[in-house]
């Protein structure tokens, strides 16, 4: 699926690091298209899977900037630990928020 076309084009500058410049040239030159065109392929599909829109986006946002405003939280240990201890005899009860940094 290709919908980068020569139409309405934009010139746009952006800052990329050096890994990312050269696996999109890696890409390009795998599909035997430009940089552009990749890119382009990229964020239709971006576009089609993630509504920035949707319910679950805008809660995301409001669970993280209720995070950095409080600096409350359940890390990734806390989480781990709970889904192990799933089906076992000491099952956990889920975290609690607690801060964190």
């Amino acid at each position: 699926m290709t919908i980068f076309s020569s139409m309405n084009l934009v010139r746009r500058t952006i800052e990329i690091d050096a890994d990312t410049d050269a696996r999109l040239a890696e890409i390009a030159a795998e599909r035997g298209q430009d940089v552009a065109t990749v890119l382009a392929d990229a964020v239709a599909l971006l576009d089609s899977v993630v509504d920035l829109a949707s319910p679950d986006v805008v809660e995301d946002r409001r669970r993280l900037d209720q995070y950095l405003a409080t600096g409350k939280g359940v890390t990734f240990d806390d989480i781990k630990a709970w889904v192990a201890s799933w089906d076992t005899a000491e099952e956990l009860p889920p975290p609690l928020s607690r801060k964190t940094r």
